[in-house]
């Protein structure tokens, strides 16, 4: 019998141990699933659907959206590989995500080149959405003046910023893959300050200029004067150049010749920065030891019919 009992009391104690093992591991995958969550949607609305499943849509009286894209995205694509355009768009993209880690802003998403950003939900904060966004537009634009492609070297790398304020509606929408949304007409505006802003410049409305009045924090802004904006009509936009208290060493923008001459020359521009690339034995990891940059035609019949060829 006191055999008995002692193999009992070591059977309990081992299953204890073995408890507290599996708790510990539980605790540990439990955290890496909330942080992954947590990167993926807002934490209230992470915290939401763990406690009831859903998600209420929600009302923002006042928010500021950023938006941004590159200037030549579909011409730098032409002449790249699929595998230079992710590590591209990774290289720039992992920078301005730790740039918005600085600010009380949340990123929205990512759609091919385009960029969003908003500040002001899903924790409203006053005023301080238009300070915020504008604070990091500059600071990426700031990273904007030294960035340069690892695959097409000395080709100008320039994107568009445009920033918005107003009301609009977010939430979590469908059932597979959820994501938090923005709705609205702002939503619009935001992305058709971008599309009609110039490269290397903050494109911003009226709203967030009357916003940054309101606070205390000291932007530099000059007017743009009167900008057709689609479904909007003609407004008065802006353009942001700086902040008092700091020194922002924003590239310059460039001038309405040089604009004109990379929308005429971007294409050549590209395949002199491939010659160079060429010319000093630089090859991408996905590459491996093949130089196989060339545009090359497959000849599938050998014929005079140029349909023939690819």
């Amino acid at each position: 019998m006191d055999t008995l009992i002692r193999r009992l009391q070591m059977y309990s104690k081992n299953l204890e141990h073995l408890v507290e093992e599996r708790t510990v591991l539980y605790k540990a995958e439990r955290d890496r699933a909330d942080r992954l969550n947590s990167m993926l949607l807002p934490e209230p609305v992470v915290k939401s659907l763990k406690e009831t499943g859903r998600v209420e849509p929600e009302l923002f009286e006042e928010v500021t959206i950023y938006f941004s894209d590159i200037v030549g995205f579909t011409t730098i694509c032409k002449y790249s590989s699929p595998m230079e355009v992710v590590d591209m768009l990774n290289d720039m993209y992992k920078n301005f995500d730790r740039i918005l880690d600085n600010h009380d802003v949340y990123k929205v998403e990512t759609i091919g080149d385009a960029y969003m950003v908003a500040s002001g939900l899903p924790k409203r904060n006053g005023n301080r959405h238009a300070v915020d966004i504008a604070s990091m537009a500059l600071d990426i634009l700031t990273f904007m003046g030294s960035f340069e492609l690892a695959h097409l070297p000395g080709l100008p790398v320039w994107i568009r910023i445009g920033i918005h304020s107003g009301p609009c509606a977010a939430g979590v929408v469908g059932i597979k893959m959820p994501r938090y949304c923005l709705f609205g007409d702002m939503v619009n505006t935001a992305s058709r300050m971008e599309s009609t802003g110039l490269p290397l410049r903050i494109h911003v409305s009226q709203s967030t200029i009357n916003i940054l009045k309101r606070t205390g924090c000291r932007f530099e802004y000059e007017i743009r004067g009167e900008t057709f904006l689609k479904g909007k009509g003609t407004q008065i936009t802006y353009w942001l150049t700086g902040e008092t208290h700091r020194n922002c060493k924003l590239p310059a923008p460039p001038s309405a010749e040089n604009l004109q001459r990379l929308q005429a020359d971007f294409a050549q521009m590209i395949i002199t920065s491939l010659e160079k690339r060429k010319s000093s034995g630089y090859q991408s990891a996905s590459q491996g030891s093949s130089n196989d940059w060339d545009l090359e035609y497959l000849q599938l019949n050998s014929s005079d019919i140029l349909s023939t060829y690819l």
